[in-house]
Protein backbone atom coordinates (compact mmCIF):
# COMPACT_ATOMS: atom_id res chain seq x y z
CA UNK A 1 0.00 0.00 0.00
CA UNK A 2 1.64 3.48 -1.15
CA UNK A 3 0.18 6.99 -0.83
CA UNK A 4 -0.10 8.08 -4.16
CA UNK A 5 0.88 11.77 -5.31
CA UNK A 6 -1.79 13.04 -8.13
CA UNK A 7 -1.53 11.23 -11.08
CA UNK A 8 -0.90 12.69 -14.45
CA UNK A 9 -3.93 12.77 -17.01
CA UNK A 10 -3.79 10.98 -19.80
CA UNK A 11 -5.52 14.23 -21.47
CA UNK A 12 -4.26 17.17 -21.72
CA UNK A 13 -2.40 16.84 -18.34
CA UNK A 14 -3.39 17.39 -14.54
CA UNK A 15 -5.30 20.38 -14.77
CA UNK A 16 -6.79 23.06 -11.78
CA UNK A 17 -10.92 23.23 -12.16
CA UNK A 18 -10.88 25.96 -9.79
CA UNK A 19 -8.89 26.58 -6.44
CA UNK A 20 -8.41 23.65 -4.46
CA UNK A 21 -9.69 21.42 -6.82
CA UNK A 22 -7.89 19.43 -9.47
CA UNK A 23 -9.43 17.67 -13.00
CA UNK A 24 -8.14 13.84 -14.07
CA UNK A 25 -8.96 12.07 -17.01
CA UNK A 26 -8.06 8.89 -17.55
CA UNK A 27 -8.42 6.05 -19.66
CA UNK A 28 -7.87 2.26 -18.69
CA UNK A 29 -8.57 -0.99 -20.44
CA UNK A 30 -10.32 -3.97 -19.26
CA UNK A 31 -8.60 -6.18 -16.56
CA UNK A 32 -6.31 -3.47 -15.23
CA UNK A 33 -5.73 -2.93 -11.45
CA UNK A 34 -4.95 -0.31 -9.16
CA UNK A 35 -3.56 -2.17 -6.37
CA UNK A 36 -4.04 -1.08 -2.86
CA UNK A 37 -2.83 3.08 -2.53
CA UNK A 38 -4.59 6.00 -0.66
CA UNK A 39 -4.33 9.71 -2.09
CA UNK A 40 -3.84 13.23 -0.05
CA UNK A 41 -6.54 14.37 -1.29
CA UNK A 42 -10.52 13.35 -1.13
CA UNK A 43 -11.70 12.38 -4.85
CA UNK A 44 -14.70 11.98 -6.67
CA UNK A 45 -14.28 8.66 -9.40
CA UNK A 46 -16.63 9.07 -12.08
CA UNK A 47 -16.13 5.99 -15.40
CA UNK A 48 -18.12 8.35 -17.51
CA UNK A 49 -17.80 4.56 -19.93
CA UNK A 50 -17.17 1.20 -18.29
CA UNK A 51 -17.40 -0.89 -15.43
CA UNK A 52 -15.09 -0.77 -12.34
CA UNK A 53 -15.06 -2.80 -8.96
CA UNK A 54 -13.94 -0.29 -6.38
CA UNK A 55 -12.43 -1.99 -2.91
CA UNK A 56 -11.82 -0.96 0.51
CA UNK A 57 -11.51 -2.48 3.86
CA UNK A 58 -15.64 -1.49 4.42
CA UNK A 59 -16.39 -3.83 1.20
CA UNK A 60 -16.87 -3.79 -2.08
CA UNK A 61 -18.47 -1.84 -4.75
CA UNK A 62 -19.59 -2.50 -8.45
CA UNK A 63 -19.31 1.06 -10.67
CA UNK A 64 -21.06 1.08 -13.58
CA UNK A 65 -21.45 4.18 -15.76
CA UNK A 66 -24.38 5.36 -13.85
CA UNK A 67 -22.53 5.14 -10.39
CA UNK A 68 -19.98 7.35 -8.61
CA UNK A 69 -17.45 6.99 -5.88
CA UNK A 70 -16.61 9.42 -3.34
CA UNK A 71 -13.09 8.44 -1.45
CA UNK A 72 -11.81 10.08 1.73
CA UNK A 73 -8.31 11.68 1.73
CA UNK A 74 -6.25 8.53 2.88
CA UNK A 75 -8.01 5.60 2.49
CA UNK A 76 -7.28 2.66 1.35
CA UNK A 77 -8.59 1.10 -1.62
CA UNK A 78 -7.83 -0.07 -4.78
CA UNK A 79 -10.03 0.15 -7.93
CA UNK A 80 -10.28 -3.25 -11.01
CA UNK A 81 -11.66 -2.41 -14.35
CA UNK A 82 -14.04 -4.71 -15.68
CA UNK A 83 -14.90 -3.06 -19.10
CA UNK A 84 -12.84 -0.33 -21.01
CA UNK A 85 -13.26 2.89 -18.51
CA UNK A 86 -13.29 6.15 -19.52
CA UNK A 87 -12.45 7.71 -15.83
CA UNK A 88 -12.97 11.24 -14.52
CA UNK A 89 -11.91 12.34 -11.60
CA UNK A 90 -12.41 15.13 -9.34
CA UNK A 91 -9.30 15.50 -6.69
CA UNK A 92 -10.18 18.11 -3.54
CA UNK A 93 -7.44 19.55 -1.62
CA UNK A 94 -8.28 19.10 2.38
CA UNK A 95 -7.92 22.55 2.35
CA UNK A 96 -10.73 23.22 0.08
CA UNK A 97 -12.85 20.72 1.87
CA UNK A 98 -12.49 22.91 4.96
CA UNK A 99 -13.16 26.01 3.57
CA UNK A 100 -16.17 24.85 2.44
CA UNK A 101 -17.11 23.03 5.50
CA UNK A 102 -18.53 19.76 3.60
CA UNK A 103 -21.13 17.46 5.44
CA UNK A 104 -19.58 14.56 7.62
CA UNK A 105 -21.11 12.24 5.59
CA UNK A 106 -17.94 12.88 3.20
CA UNK A 107 -15.80 11.41 5.73
CA UNK A 108 -16.46 7.92 4.82
CA UNK A 109 -16.22 5.81 1.22
CA UNK A 110 -19.57 5.72 -0.60
CA UNK A 111 -20.94 4.96 -4.00
CA UNK A 112 -23.88 7.24 -5.77
CA UNK A 113 -26.06 6.72 -8.31
CA UNK A 114 -25.76 9.49 -10.80
CA UNK A 115 -28.30 11.98 -11.80
CA UNK A 116 -28.27 13.41 -15.29
CA UNK A 117 -27.41 16.61 -14.08
CA UNK A 118 -24.82 15.23 -11.89
CA UNK A 119 -23.28 13.49 -14.87
CA UNK A 120 -24.00 16.60 -17.45
CA UNK A 121 -22.04 18.48 -14.58
CA UNK A 122 -18.76 16.69 -14.62
CA UNK A 123 -18.44 16.08 -18.01
CA UNK A 124 -18.68 20.01 -18.52
CA UNK A 125 -15.94 19.94 -16.16
CA UNK A 126 -14.00 18.38 -19.05
CA UNK A 127 -14.90 19.69 -22.07
CA UNK A 128 -12.28 21.70 -21.99
CA UNK A 129 -13.41 25.46 -21.33
CA UNK A 130 -10.85 26.93 -19.19
CA UNK A 131 -13.00 29.61 -17.60
CA UNK A 132 -12.27 29.54 -13.53
CA UNK A 133 -15.81 31.55 -12.82
CA UNK A 134 -17.55 28.47 -14.74
CA UNK A 135 -15.44 26.11 -13.23
CA UNK A 136 -15.83 27.09 -9.62
CA UNK A 137 -19.86 27.28 -10.44
CA UNK A 138 -19.61 23.33 -11.52
CA UNK A 139 -17.85 21.70 -8.40
CA UNK A 140 -20.41 23.71 -6.67
CA UNK A 141 -23.23 22.16 -8.36
CA UNK A 142 -21.34 18.44 -8.28
CA UNK A 143 -20.82 18.98 -4.97
CA UNK A 144 -24.90 19.51 -3.78
CA UNK A 145 -25.83 17.08 -6.13
CA UNK A 146 -23.43 14.66 -4.65
CA UNK A 147 -24.90 15.05 -1.19
CA UNK A 148 -28.76 15.09 -2.41
CA UNK A 149 -27.62 12.03 -4.99
CA UNK A 150 -29.25 8.22 -4.07
CA UNK A 151 -27.07 5.76 -2.29
CA UNK A 152 -26.11 2.85 -4.68
CA UNK A 153 -27.50 -0.66 -3.84
CA UNK A 154 -24.68 -2.70 -5.57
CA UNK A 155 -22.01 -2.13 -2.29
CA UNK A 156 -21.68 -5.42 -0.67
CA UNK A 157 -19.99 -5.04 3.10
CA UNK A 158 -17.29 -6.99 3.90
CA UNK A 159 -17.67 -8.85 7.42
CA UNK A 160 -14.58 -8.80 9.76
CA UNK A 161 -15.83 -11.64 11.98
CA UNK A 162 -13.28 -14.33 10.94
CA UNK A 163 -16.03 -17.43 10.82
CA UNK A 164 -18.71 -14.73 8.52
CA UNK A 165 -15.53 -13.84 6.52
CA UNK A 166 -14.48 -16.94 5.72
CA UNK A 167 -18.18 -17.86 4.86
CA UNK A 168 -18.59 -14.58 2.65
CA UNK A 169 -15.43 -15.81 1.12
CA UNK A 170 -16.69 -19.04 -0.20
CA UNK A 171 -19.58 -17.02 -1.78
CA UNK A 172 -17.68 -14.51 -3.21
CA UNK A 173 -15.03 -17.52 -4.50
CA UNK A 174 -17.91 -19.22 -6.24
CA UNK A 175 -20.89 -16.36 -6.41
CA UNK A 176 -22.63 -19.12 -9.23
CA UNK A 177 -22.92 -21.90 -6.91
CA UNK A 178 -26.22 -22.13 -4.39
CA UNK A 179 -25.24 -21.44 -1.23
CA UNK A 180 -27.01 -22.73 2.08
CA UNK A 181 -26.31 -20.95 5.22
CA UNK A 182 -26.43 -24.33 6.86
CA UNK A 183 -23.82 -25.91 4.25
CA UNK A 184 -21.80 -22.48 5.16
CA UNK A 185 -21.94 -22.90 8.44
CA UNK A 186 -20.64 -26.23 8.65
CA UNK A 187 -17.72 -25.50 6.72
CA UNK A 188 -16.63 -23.06 8.74
CA UNK A 189 -17.22 -24.31 12.20
CA UNK A 190 -20.68 -22.66 13.94
CA UNK A 191 -24.27 -22.97 13.43
CA UNK A 192 -26.72 -21.82 11.01
CA UNK A 193 -28.33 -19.80 13.50
CA UNK A 194 -24.97 -18.07 14.70
CA UNK A 195 -23.76 -17.24 11.48
CA UNK A 196 -27.27 -15.47 10.38
CA UNK A 197 -26.94 -13.28 13.35
CA UNK A 198 -23.03 -13.18 12.53
CA UNK A 199 -24.43 -11.76 8.94
CA UNK A 200 -26.88 -9.50 10.57
CA UNK A 201 -24.66 -8.00 13.12
CA UNK A 202 -21.60 -7.47 10.69
CA UNK A 203 -23.13 -6.29 7.44
CA UNK A 204 -26.53 -5.13 8.18
CA UNK A 205 -27.72 -7.07 5.55
CA UNK A 206 -29.54 -10.51 5.89
CA UNK A 207 -27.73 -13.28 4.87
CA UNK A 208 -30.08 -13.38 1.75
CA UNK A 209 -29.26 -10.32 0.85
CA UNK A 210 -26.26 -10.32 1.26
CA UNK A 211 -26.11 -13.41 -1.23
CA UNK A 212 -28.67 -12.03 -3.59
CA UNK A 213 -26.17 -8.82 -3.99
CA UNK A 214 -23.32 -10.91 -4.60
CA UNK A 215 -24.91 -13.20 -7.05
CA UNK A 216 -25.61 -9.91 -9.05
CA UNK A 217 -22.42 -8.69 -8.48
CA UNK A 218 -21.54 -11.44 -10.53
CA UNK A 219 -23.98 -10.97 -13.08
CA UNK A 220 -22.73 -7.20 -13.36
CA UNK A 221 -18.95 -8.50 -13.88
CA UNK A 222 -20.32 -10.97 -16.45
CA UNK A 223 -21.89 -8.53 -18.35
CA UNK A 224 -19.00 -5.91 -18.27
CA UNK A 225 -16.72 -8.52 -19.42
CA UNK A 226 -18.78 -10.52 -22.26
CA UNK A 227 -19.92 -9.49 -25.19
CA UNK A 228 -22.65 -11.42 -26.31
CA UNK A 229 -23.21 -13.33 -22.89
CA UNK A 230 -26.52 -14.18 -22.61
CA UNK A 231 -29.12 -13.40 -20.60
CA UNK A 232 -30.86 -16.59 -20.15
CA UNK A 233 -27.56 -18.43 -19.49
CA UNK A 234 -26.67 -16.18 -17.26
CA UNK A 235 -29.22 -16.52 -15.08
CA UNK A 236 -29.25 -20.22 -14.96
CA UNK A 237 -25.43 -19.91 -13.81
CA UNK A 238 -26.65 -18.15 -10.91
CA UNK A 239 -29.33 -20.57 -9.84
CA UNK A 240 -32.19 -18.47 -10.59
CA UNK A 241 -35.34 -20.15 -12.09
CA UNK A 242 -36.50 -18.12 -14.78
CA UNK A 243 -35.53 -15.24 -16.85
CA UNK A 244 -38.10 -13.04 -15.11
CA UNK A 245 -36.98 -14.03 -11.57
CA UNK A 246 -33.34 -12.93 -12.68
CA UNK A 247 -33.97 -9.57 -14.21
CA UNK A 248 -36.74 -8.71 -11.32
CA UNK A 249 -33.35 -9.76 -8.53
CA UNK A 250 -31.09 -7.71 -11.23
CA UNK A 251 -33.18 -4.56 -11.53
CA UNK A 252 -34.12 -4.38 -7.13
CA UNK A 253 -30.19 -4.21 -6.90
CA UNK A 254 -29.06 -1.92 -10.04
CA UNK A 255 -32.56 -0.42 -11.43
CA UNK A 256 -31.87 -1.61 -14.62
CA UNK A 257 -32.52 -4.78 -16.41
CA UNK A 258 -30.13 -6.99 -17.22
CA UNK A 259 -30.50 -5.92 -21.50
CA UNK A 260 -30.54 -2.52 -19.71
CA UNK A 261 -27.69 -2.38 -18.08
CA UNK A 262 -25.69 -4.33 -21.24
CA UNK A 263 -27.04 -1.62 -23.67
CA UNK A 264 -25.68 1.50 -21.20
CA UNK A 265 -22.44 -0.10 -20.11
Amino acid sequence: MSIADTPIAAFGGNRPATGGVHLVARHYRKGVRLGTHMHREAQLVYAARGTMQVTTPKGRWLVPPDRAVWVPPRLEHSIDVLADIEMRTLYFDLAWLARERRSDSLGAEFVVRVSQLLHQTILALFDGRNDPDRNDLLVRLAMLELHHAEDSTTFIPLPHEARCRRAADIVLGDPTGMHEIETLAREVGTSARTLSRLFSSETQLSFKSWYQRARIAAAIERLSMEANVSVKQLAADLGYASVPAFSHAFRQVTGKTPTEFSEAK
